[in-house]
């Protein structure tokens, strides 16, 4: 199984895997809206692959068999002034 990754232009480490170059038939306008133009960053073979960097490969291709794409969004933002208080409440 190959896929193609795009990343967004609008939203920082936001990606978009999708079976086809340049084909986003599958993927809902909506969300295409709002990624913004599609910019291509790799094509990938995902079979002999166990895992992706930042992303569950069984959950790609998973959304690739059956929704035709899968998005990628990064992680919420960590705030340091919670685990700081956090920490405070351990000791």
């Amino acid at each position: 199984m190959f896929c193609v990754i795009y990343r967004s232009p609008q939203r920082d480490q936001t990606y978009l895997y999708v079976e086809k170059k340049d084909d986003f038939s599958r993927v809902p306008e909506a969300l295409l809206k709002g990624f913004g133009k599609p910019q291509l960053a790799m094509v990938l073979s995902l079979d002999k692959r166990e895992r992706l960097a930042n992303a569950d490969i069984e959950k790609v291709k998973q959304g690739l068999r059956e929704q035709g794409y899968y998005l990628q969004i990064p992680p919420p933002v960590e705030s340091l002034l919670n685990v700081h208080l956090e920490q405070g409440k351990e000791v």
